[in-house]
Order: structure tokens, then C-alpha cells, then sequence
């Protein structure tokens, strides 16, 4: 049995990855993520999402950890996996995750949802993962790293930065900063959230695979629906 973990980056995917854990890298392809897991959902013992996530959160920095006690829009649910996150990881800020298909990369955007919904954060992967762990009846839960901050809006060639096999995009970055070159700023200051994020997403799961994480026993698992 392993844990199985939904992301969206090849490079957030390898640092993830370990005895006992699996990770998907969805490329930001809802479609072809859901079918992956679901391929892999028999053999789970719980399905995480991990990765990088935006920041709605105006008091949230790149680095800072979230875990959701649940997603926007969807129905309520509690497992002892986020529980046990919590537990390890007691810095973490708890509450709910909004997930989309698309990139919520606007200041103006990141806003309007926060005051919609109350959600710290943002990423693209979790009501993927959530759906399939509905569906097969296994734990769920999610774990995030901020890389953008709420008032920051993402220039537009990181946002063409991902292919879908979750590998970067590195010509299509470079073609919109040909095409766009005043960018560069705010590029940089992308590029060095996003570093600082992959680093603290390394750390926590360096010390939660120091904690067991992929020895997790089922039995501690129970998935609950509130």
C-alpha cells in the first residue's frame, strides 16, 4: 500500500516521491491528473495533495505552510491524515484551500475569492485528488507551500511555464519574455518566491518522511465525512 500524492511539477513530484509515497505530476491537466490517480487509487492507502499553492491569504509569505481542513465548494470532510499533518507539522497554518482548473494568478482575483470564501490559499490539484479519494473511499488530505503572495500577480510567462506532463515549459517562458520584455521584474520576483517555496516543500517532506510518512498504518487512517 502506498500514500499517493497529486501535484502539479515533475520537480515538485521528485521531491515528494519516497518508500512508500507516490507522487503524480498533473501538468495542470485536471483530466489526465484524475485519470492517473484513478489508476493508482486501488493500491492507495490515502491520497494527498502536496505541492505549491497561491496565497489568498494577504498575511501569508512564499515558504508558509497550509493545511486544508477542507475545499471550497465542496462537501465537508475530516481524516485522521490531516490530522496527522497537523500534528507534525505544528507551524502550519490550518484552513480551508479553494482548487481551480485554471490559474488563479491575479491580485484582483486572489482577492475577490478570499472575501468570497475565507480560503488561504489556491492551487490546482486538490479537488482532483479530492474527487478520486471520495470515490474510492480512502483518507484525503491537503498540504501546501505558498509560493506567490496575495497581492502579487503573476506575469505571464509563468504562466505558460507548465506542460502538461508537469515538466517546464522553458521555451514557452522565454518566447513570452521576448514578446513581453518588461516582465523581467516581475518574472525575477517570481522565480525567487517560487525557489524559496520548492526549498520549504523539500523540508516538510524530509521531516514527514522522517516521521513515517509512507509506513503509515491503515488502521489509523478512518476517513469520516462530517
Amino acid at each position: 500500500m502506498t500514500l499517493l500524492v497529486a501535484t502539479g511539477l515533475r520537480r515538485e513530484a521528485r521531491r515528494i516521491t519516497s518508500r512508500g509515497v507516490v507522487a503524480i505530476a498533473g501538468g495542470g491537466d485536471a483530466a489526465r491528473l484524475e485519470a492517473q490517480l484513478e489508476a493508482l487509487a486501488g493500491s492507495a492507502i490515502a491520497i494527498l495533495s502536496s505541492g505549491l499553492a497561491g496565497a489568498l491569504s494577504p498575511l501569508l509569505a512564499a515558504g508558509d505552510i497550509v493545511i486544508g481542513t477542507g475545499l471550497v465548494d465542496q462537501p465537508p470532510m475530516a481524516s485522521r491524515l490531516a490530522d496527522w499533518l497537523v500534528r507534525k507539522l505544528p507551524d502550519a497554518r490550518v484552513g480551508l484551500i479553494a482548487a481551480s482548473d485554471r490559474p488563479v494568478a491575479d491580485a484582483d482575483a486572489k482577492a475577490a475569492l478570499h472575501a468570497r470564501t475565507g480560503a488561504l490559499a489556491v492551487d490546482m490539484e486538490s479537488h482532483v485528488a479530492a474527487r478520486v479519494a471520495a470515490r474510492h473511499d480512502l483518507p484525503f488530505a491537503a498540504l501546501r507551500v505558498i509560493s506567490d503572495r496575495a497581492g502579487d500577480s503573476l506575469p505571464p510567462a509563468a504562466l505558460v511555464g507548465m506542460r502538461p506532463d508537469g515538466a517546464i515549459a522553458i521555451g514557452a517562458v522565454l518566447g513570452s519574455l521576448l514578446r513581453h520584455p518588461l516582465q523581467l521584474p516581475a518574472l525575477l520576483r517570481t522565480a525567487r518566491e517560487a525557489e524559496a517555496a520548492f526549498r520549504a516543500l523539500g523540508r516538510v517532506h524530509d521531516m514527514l518522511r522522517s516521521a513515517g510518512i509512507g509506513r503509515l498504518d491503515p488502521r489509523e487512517l478512518t476517513f469520516d465525512m462530517a
